[in-house]
């Protein structure tokens, strides 16, 4: 037995033991760091091979550092929406100041009011697909084609009138309306491409052979005439269609006024006035008995700012408007790893793929074994502080146990030197 090699051993296990206190220092100022992940030091042996019977030559021993990566913490309630916390498997993709992605378990999102994106307490901006036109096409295994999660995407909007029912009972009773004039007048707010409102006038002529002509006019451009007599605009309407009854007072199609035949679509199609071609549903009309009865609707909506997100289990990001709607804007995925515990961890509670750990899959919540989000809530530190400062007792006594083993080597070695005198 060599006396050199006591001390390496001794200076090993104080080595080892060192390492052993670092991470659990690390792991006991972590433990309320969201989404942080404990750290362990595993220990394994170096043995060297003896140089004969009855000598012995004291190894040392190795220390490997792991990272509880993918063992979840517990997952607490919040009073912000924008706090999201991943209840399973998965990542949340964030890029750092400088623009390189890493994943991320830390959801304490608020938006940065310089850039309107979603940071987290490390400066980590949330990544996304938007939305805005149309459902994503996911790279599986790529991160480039995401962007920042921002309302500035969605800051306001103008939502244009697509399509519009008329319905409601006309009266079977009502006498033929004269060539270039009209039975009753209603009227349908529409909205252009840029939000402004326009005024439509739904015009209703009584045809000879019962059906019913409707006219619809730009109100803006082809104000009703002045006077008594119930004439139509003079200029041109931006729809005309005739419709026919069967004896029950139900709608048969659209057609010709005066042909008789009124078998086409039960529709009246017209572009607003600087906006988008829109479909009005006619088929909830009638021809009974009794009073007008008839209604109006269009959709599109004015411009109306964001007010505020709120996030869907999916991932879904929708911006609420003032006005009450909301949009669904954009979609959080999430990102996988074959190891995740292989994952390199750096500074700001994020990690980067490595070899070990395997490259990235990219998908939503709930597919492929992914976990779910949930909004309001943030994943705590899985570290266990009882358990930390148990580990860092025993590593301070095995730590004082090696350098007694050091102290008492080279006193050993003293004693084999002082015998030359």
């Amino acid at each position: 037995m060599s006396l050199i090699g006591v001390l390496r051993t001794g200076v090993s296990g104080m080595n080892a033991q060192s390492n052993r206190i670092s991470t659990v220092a690390e792991n006991i100022q972590n433990s309320g760091t969201t989404g942080y992940k404990r750290s362990a030091t595993e220990f394994s042996s170096l043995l060297i091979a003896d140089t004969g019977a009855g000598n012995y030559n004291s190894g040392s021993v190795e220390t490997t550092v792991r990272r509880a990566v993918s063992e979840g913490g517990t997952i607490n309630a919040t009073t912000s929406k924008s706090d999201l916390a991943i209840d399973g498997n998965g990542f949340f993709v964030v890029k750092d100041p400088s623009g390189a992605p890493l994943l991320t378990r830390a959801g304490n999102f608020k938006i940065d009011a310089t850039s309107n994106t979603f940071t987290n307490a490390a400066g980590m901006t949330l990544m996304g697909y938007s939305l805005l036109n149309g459902e994503p096409s996911t790279t599986l295994n790529s991160v480039n084609d995401m962007v920042p999660i921002s309302l500035a995407a969605v800051n306001s909007r103008a939502t244009p009138t697509t399509a519009g029912t008329l319905s409601g009972k006309l009266p079977v009773e009502t006498a033929p309306a004269a060539a270039g004039q009209y039975s009753k007048k209603y009227s349908v707010v529409t909205y252009d491409n840029v939000g402004t409102a326009k005024t439509l006038d739904v015009y209703l002529a009584k045809n000879a052979d019962s059906s019913w002509s409707i006219s619809v006019y730009d109100a803006a451009a082809n104000p009703t005439p002045a006077g008594a007599t119930p004439s139509l605009p003079a200029g041109a309407a931006l729809a005309t269609t005739a419709v026919g009854f069967n004896a029950q007072g139900q709608i048969t199609g659209t057609g010709v006024a005066g042909s008789g035949t009124y078998t086409g679509p039960k529709s009246l199609t017209l572009t607003v006035p600087g906006g988008q071609s829109t479909t009005f549903d006619l088929s909830g009309l009638t021809q009974l008995a009794g009073d007008y009865a008839v209604a109006g609707t269009a959709n599109g909506k004015a411009p109306a700012a964001v007010t505020g997100t709120s996030f869907g289990a999916d991932g879904t990001v929708y911006a609420t408007f003032d006005d009450g709607s909301r949009l669904a804007a954009f979609r959080v995925p999430l990102a996988t790893v074959p190891s995740a515990d292989n994952l390199e961890p750096r500074s700001g509670n994020v990690y980067r793929p490595t070899v070990d750990s395997g490259n990235i899959q990219v998908g939503f919540a709930s597919e492929g074994g992914r976990g779910t989000i949930k909004s309001g809530a943030l994943e705590q530190s899985n570290v266990d502080v009882s358990t930390e400062l148990t580990a860092m007792i025993e590593s301070q006594s095995t730590y004082t146990a090696n350098s007694k083993v050091f102290t008492t080597g080279n006193e050993m070695l003293d004693t084999l030197m002082n015998l030359k005198r």
